[in-house]
């Protein structure tokens, strides 16, 4: 009598299925480890009136976003720093910040020590600009005071006083002490610049592990109706 097995193409099964688990695993860790990007790719100030309206203007419309530093980026598109294609990060209180920056992280809380008086995005602008000498636009976060979360703001000149400014983002989940711990945590690698020929987008690493799962679901159910055929055929050759 013919001994047939119908263990094997099971074991075979299983191997399979854990190495499509591992390698979905990995693809999640992947996803957290790059964390989400942020992108603004237009003038912040266009389509707004306040290049010709008299007086300084700060526009909101702003994201209410989750950034972890250290993991999350901001990228832009180089008409946000007037066209330069590179990072040039300054961060600290505002007597240490240089002379010529686009990206400015103002641990600064304060502009007057007075904790009663508000100490928002023009507050912030203004201590920059005592401090930045070379024009140009730029972006800067700081602590609000009032609100008690950090903002990412874009000034039309890091080095005016008189500049206007928009509200890009609010990271709500730094919020407190949280957020003033998180301004030194800011560092280069949590900006970026995109380069001005690339034209397609990368799909979002949310998509990629939704595709993955997706695909697994598929494979996992068509190797178990080759599983149970597998499995019905041997038994009809048993008792054959």
């Amino acid at each position: 009598m013919r001994r047939l097995s119908i263990f094997a193409p099971r074991l075979r099964v299983m191997t399979r299925s854990r190495a499509l688990s591992a390698g979905i695993l990995l693809l999640l860790l992947k996803t957290v480890a790059f964390g989400d990007t942020f992108t603004f790719d237009t003038d912040p100030l266009a389509g707004t009136i306040v290049r010709t309206a008299p007086g300084r203007q700060l526009v909101g419309g702003e994201l209410f976003i989750n950034f972890k530093p250290a993991q999350d980026t901001f990228d832009f598109a180089p008409i946000i720093f007037g066209g330069d294609t590179k990072v040039n990060l300054a961060s600290g209180p505002v007597n240490a910040l240089p002379s010529k920056a686009n990206v400015v992280v103002l641990q600064t809380l304060d502009n007057d020590n007075d904790p009663l008086s508000p100490f928002g995005a023009f507050q912030a602008a203004d201590l920059i600009a005592g401090k930045i000498t070379h024009h140009g636009p730029g972006v800067f976060i700081f602590f609000n005071q009032s609100l008690a979360i950090p903002e990412l703001v874009y000034s039309d000149d890091l080095a005016s006083n008189l500049a206007d400014l928009r509200t890009l983002a609010r990271m709500i989940n730094l919020n407190g002490q949280i957020g003033i711990d998180s301004l030194s945590g800011f560092s280069a690698a949590d900006f970026a610049v995109s380069s001005p020929t690339s034209t397609v987008p990368e799909p979002s690493s949310i998509n990629l592990a939704a595709g993955a799962i997706v695909l697994a679901i598929a494979i996992a159910r068509k190797r178990k109706q080759t599983r149970l055929r597998r499995t019905e055929l041997t038994t009809k050759e048993r008792f054959a």
